[in-house]
């Protein structure tokens, strides 16, 4: 089931979107593939601790976070990408691994990678493994004034 808190903050601000059901998939691959959206306008969202502080990253699915080049762009040697025991229950409503990159939600700053900023739409898990939402990036920047920054390592191979 879609994220209520998303649903309903989409909702009051006035963004237009769009419910994406699925069969239910656990991987960013699988999700593409699933969707038919190209692993580079599906996003995920992965947490990490900087200096103890959750913080969510969010990177294009075809990608993979680059943990020591955050690092350098952080300015801090502090970086660990968080277990899902670490987070499964800062995300209220949301399957585990299936949290939306809305961090304003759910108290955590938020880091996007340039290369989701170049499309005009995003997709991403909305709370549950067989539901995404497509929005218009600049809705998304709009609403969770995100620090972008150049995160990502060389693309993985999407099945789309």
């Amino acid at each position: 089931m879609v994220a209520k808190k998303l649903v309903e903050f989409l909702d009051q601000q006035k963004v237009h979107y769009q419910i994406i059901r699925h069969t239910p998939s656990y991987t960013a691959q699988g999700v593409a593939a699933a969707t038919h959206i190209s692993g580079k306008e599906l996003v995920k969202t992965v947490i990490v601790k900087v200096d103890g502080v959750f913080s969510m990253v969010v990177v294009p699915a075809s990608r993979r976070v680059d943990v020591p080049g955050l690092r350098r762009a952080l300015g801090t040697m502090d970086v660990l990408v968080a277990s899902e025991e670490e987070f499964k229950d800062r995300f209220p409503g949301c399957e585990t691994g299936a949290m939306p990159p809305f961090g304003n939600l759910y108290g955590m700053p938020v880091i996007v990678d340039t290369n989701v900023t170049a499309d005009d739409e995003i997709a991403f898990n909305a709370g549950s493994h067989a539901e995404v939402i497509r929005i218009a990036y600049h809705d998304f920047k709009r609403l969770v004034s995100p620090r972008v920054m150049s995160i990502c390592n060389v693309p993985t191979l999407v099945a789309v």
